[in-house]
């Protein structure tokens, strides 16, 4: 199995605005990280309108891509019919675009791992051939008393 790292929109925010719930835990997974990490321009779309109203934030989501943070993987037209087609399968979540370029990187990638606040949609979502995703960080757990 491959061990690139899809990155989401959520993890990506938390990664650049400081003021994020999941900033500190983010930024040291990151840091930690040392395979290759890849993402779409859904994803980046998503990520610099989120970071507009944060000063100097839509320019350090692009500097992130320009500085070699994570590769970005461009869409092709048979890229965009499989996320038509989950979109549809997943309608009642609902899926959005950028959720969807991301499941359709991870099967053209066979990888399952990805870097994502959204632990829900990712728990529910599934990669064809390759099963569940495997989210990152990983959850914590609470401490047994």
């Amino acid at each position: 199995m491959a061990g690139e790292l899809l990155l989401d929109t959520g993890a990506l925010v938390s990664l650049l605005d400081r003021s994020q719930t999941h900033h500190a835990e983010f930024a040291k997974f990151f840091e930690r990280w040392r395979g290759p990490v890849v993402s779409t321009e859904a994803v980046l779309t998503e990520a610099t309108h989120l970071l507009g109203r944060v000063p100097g934030g839509a320019q350090a989501c692009c500097d992130f891509f320009l500085d070699g943070g994570a590769v970005l993987v461009p869409s092709s037209p048979v890229s965009l019919r499989r996320c038509r087609d989950l979109i549809h399968k997943y309608r009642d979540l609902p899926m959005d675009y950028a959720d969807a370029t991301l499941v359709v990187l991870a099967e053209e990638l066979s990888t399952t791992l990805v870097f994502t606040t959204e632990r829900r949609d990712f728990g529910i979502y599934r990669v064809r051939g390759k099963g569940k995703f495997r989210i990152k960080p990983e959850a914590r757990r609470k401490k047994r008393r």
